[in-house]
């Protein structure tokens, strides 16, 4: 089962909680209160390289029926939308730079170059993932409706399709973002009338033409005898920025180490366990400045899902503290390689495409899905936690992890 009881999953009392989220909130206030001319710099400069480069793309392309022409357009346009998407859009609809009552970067003006509208965006990510990250049951971001992601997802045959799904998700994936807004699972449920489903079908219908009539017919048409390269060329950018943003995102929230709640967790949650949850829930993978940027800075998730709305170039900054934290409460920061990440969450698909009987691990421990459970049954009774009497250190989360790795658990 997924984690029940995170204060005792995380090895932390309620005081260490509280006083843990007393220093993310400074940390808030911090970066609030420094904001200012540089990243405003950053921001207009950000929009500045991405309309330089889409327009650049598009120029190109009307020279499409010359190869290196056609690969410079596809190359500057996918990166446009790349950063459009990442950097921009998911950003600034969440209202990262809306303390600077620029109407231009607004998140209640802001309408992102993909088929997924704004309006719905903001209800199914800012409103729904980030308010129930990884409970199971509440956050439809776990599987998407479409695949298996934790055993507390009850296997049935369809999702033997896991693989498949995943590959097709990676390739529509802006497709699928936007029916991700029309919320069929609650549908499903009986939580969602067909009117409610038809209703945002036609909002999404008009942006979808929006998108296929500029990308599919309007540039198309504007190059003339080369209409069926530039064509071609559009489809790719688009698989491209498709194939990135689900890679960073999948990275991002499905890696091992990426912990699943259960309802009954979140009933009584505070504002503290809250952020215990999204420290817990999220994955960071390494970047450099160039790949960062072209992440959107969602490398640095972690840091995204405890502060959504604090400006994305200010997360590395951010993360440093965030890890400094980490090492204080004895918590794991988990991180990797964007290979590593992918490939625990690729194998995560795979497994989980089988019956629960043809898997190893249980579903309290499992590299997946773990719960404060694990550790009785792993190492026998319960374990204990907190400051060590003898060296004064806090014993937390981190060790008792690197212990049941080890065989070495402490008991108490």
């Amino acid at each position: 089962m997924a984690i029940a009881d995170i204060k005792q999953y995380a090895h932390l009392t309620a005081e260490d909680v509280e006083a843990l989220a007393a220093e993310l909130d400074a940390i808030r206030v911090e970066i609030e209160e420094s904001r200012g001319e540089r990243d405003a710099r950053y921001i207009r400069r950000a929009i500045q390289l991405q309309r330089g480069l889409a327009a650049g793309g598009r120029i190109a392309l009307f020279a499409s029926g010359n190869r290196i022409a056609r690969y410079a357009g596809i190359a500057m346009l996918a990166s446009a939308k790349i950063i459009e998407n990442m950097e921009l859009g998911h950003n600034i609809i969440h209202g990262q730079w809306d303390w600077m009552n620029d109407p231009e970067i607004h998140s209640t003006e802001w309408e992102w170059d993909t088929t997924a509208p704004s309006v719905h965006w903001k209800k199914s990510h800012n409103f729904i993932h980030h308010k129930y990250t990884n409970v199971v049951g509440l956050d439809d971001d776990i599987g998407y409706g479409i695949m298996r992601l934790t055993r507390d997802q009850r296997w049935e045959r369809w999702m033997i399709g896991n693989p498949v799904y995943n590959l097709l998700l990676g390739t529509l994936f802006e497709w699928g973002v936007a029916a991700h807004g029309l919320e069929t699972t609650r549908f499903r449920r009986g939580e969602k009338s067909m009117a409610e489903v038809r209703r945002d079908l036609r909002v999404i219908g008009k942006k979808v033409g929006k998108q296929v009539g500029k990308d599919y017919l309007v540039y198309p048409a504007l190059s003339g005898p080369n209409w069926k390269h530039t064509l071609r060329a559009n489809v790719i950018a688009n698989l491209i920025r498709n194939y990135w943003a689900y890679m960073v995102i999948f990275c991002g929230h499905f890696p091992d180490g990426a912990e699943k709640f259960t309802q009954e967790e979140f009933a009584d949650e505070t504002h503290a366990e809250w952020y215990l949850r999204q420290m817990l829930a999220s994955a960071n993978f390494h970047a450099g400045p160039l790949m960062a940027f072209m992440s959107g800075n969602l490398c640095y998730q972690i840091e995204h899902h405890l502060f959504p709305d604090l400006p994305s170039n200010r997360y590395a900054e951010i993360s440093r503290k965030v890890r400094a934290l980490c090492e204080k409460y004895d918590l794991p920061y988990t991180t990797g390689s964007l290979p590593r990440q992918y490939f625990q969450s690729f194998w995560t698909i795979l497994k989980l495409a089988l019956p629960d009987k043809l898997l190893k691990a249980t579903s309290d421990d499992a590299p997946e899905t773990h719960s404060e459970l694990k550790f009785r049954v792993r190492a026998g009774m319960r374990e204990s936690f907190g400051v060590d009497p003898h060296s004064g250190k806090r014993r937390g989360l981190r060790t008792a992890l690197r212990e049941l790795e080890t065989g070495s658990i402490a008991v108490g």
